[in-house]
């Protein structure tokens, strides 16, 4: 018996011992879901799906730690909105008159019953002593019934400075919205809806993020199904436009609007259902950040950044920065 347990006790050790390892050389990347990857003063920073929207900061994309979160707790209004919505989804900032919009979503998993929020922030730095997240409300609102869901917000500045909010999921697809700059809210000078991607038939999309490279916008969006574990189906797709509103194309040159865009990344042995992705430019440099579920770690979501290449105009992913063991 007392053999028994000893053996129990070293496996254990072993055990702590492993995970104490993968720590140490790829630092905090388990448990992130939908993560947004920005860059502020030398830093760069993840902010993701979870109780109160955990931040994670590295220096140099491989080594990550933890920052604590967004909110200690769901704002008033929140819970008396959404009460069923127990953590703050898919977080997306965007920095804009000398501070930062973050926009998350509080829904009721699988239902339109949604709805799309605003926090500010001066820096992305807790050790300034202006670092202070301040609730801003309701930006969008779904109800049971609605054909669109108000998910997966990404704010993004266009060539003319013009502020604006893509978001949506299988109810109907991907939408557009354009944002007063001054407070981060619908502009109500610009009320009308754009509809950037959808699948008919299918409807399985979701997780829209857009960018500018070149002459073009860049649509990423996720095919297919999130949350599944080793189960989990889902896949990068890619269009451009030559406006912010569309219309994307795949590079065969089908619609986004029919089901079209190009894939980008999808599973790879262990590396299941890559989705949920955001793309950081600097220094002419490209990154695409998304999490996967972990085949040898019975599906954990898992954050991953690969270099981005740009061939005859289309982005085509590199290698992992890091693997995990």
């Amino acid at each position: 018996m007392i053999a028994v347990i000893r053996a129990a006790v070293i496996v254990c050790v072993l055990f702590f011992l492993l995970i104490a390892r993968l720590y140490a050389q790829q630092g905090d990347v388990w448990g992130v879901h939908d993560p947004f990857l920005i860059a502020a003063n030398g830093r760069y920073y993840v902010f993701s799906t979870g109780k109160g929207i955990p931040i994670r900061q590295s220096k140099d994309l491989i080594h990550w730690k933890k920052l604590g979160r967004v909110f200690e707790a769901l704002p008033p209004w929140a819970v008396q909105t959404l009460p069923s919505a127990k953590s703050p989804w898919a977080p997306g900032l965007v920095f804009i008159n000398g501070g930062y919009l973050l926009y998350y979503a509080l829904s009721t998993f699988g239902s339109t019953e949604s709805c799309i929020a605003l926090a500010t922030n001066k820096t992305l730095d807790p050790a300034l002593p202006n670092y202070h997240w301040e609730d801003q409300g309701i930006v969008i609102r779904s109800h049971p019934g609605d054909r669109f869901n108000a998910i997966d917000p990404n704010p993004v500045q266009d060539a003319q400075g013009r502020l604006w909010l893509a978001y949506g999921s299988f109810s109907d697809g991907i939408k557009m919205r354009r944002l007063d700059p001054l407070t981060g809210k619908i502009d109500e000078f610009h009320p009308e809806v754009t509809s950037l991607a959808r699948r008919p038939g299918v409807h399985a999309i979701e997780a829209p993020h857009i960018i500018q490279h070149g002459e073009y916008y860049y649509l990423f969006v996720s095919f297919d199904y999130c949350c599944r574990g080793v189960q989990s189906t889902y896949n990068i797709r890619v269009g451009r436009s030559d406006k912010i509103t569309g219309p994307y194309v795949g590079e065969d040159g089908k619609s986004m609007m029919e089901g079209g865009g190009t894939l980008l990344l999808g599973t790879q042995g262990r590396f299941i259902g890559p989705g949920h992705n955001s793309v950081l430019q600097e220094n002419g440099k490209t990154w695409l950040a998304y999490h996967f579920y972990d085949g040898s770690w019975y599906g954990t979501p898992t954050l991953q950044i690969r270099p981005l290449r740009w061939s005859d105009g289309w982005p085509v992913v590199e290698e992992p920065l890091s693997l995990p063991f």
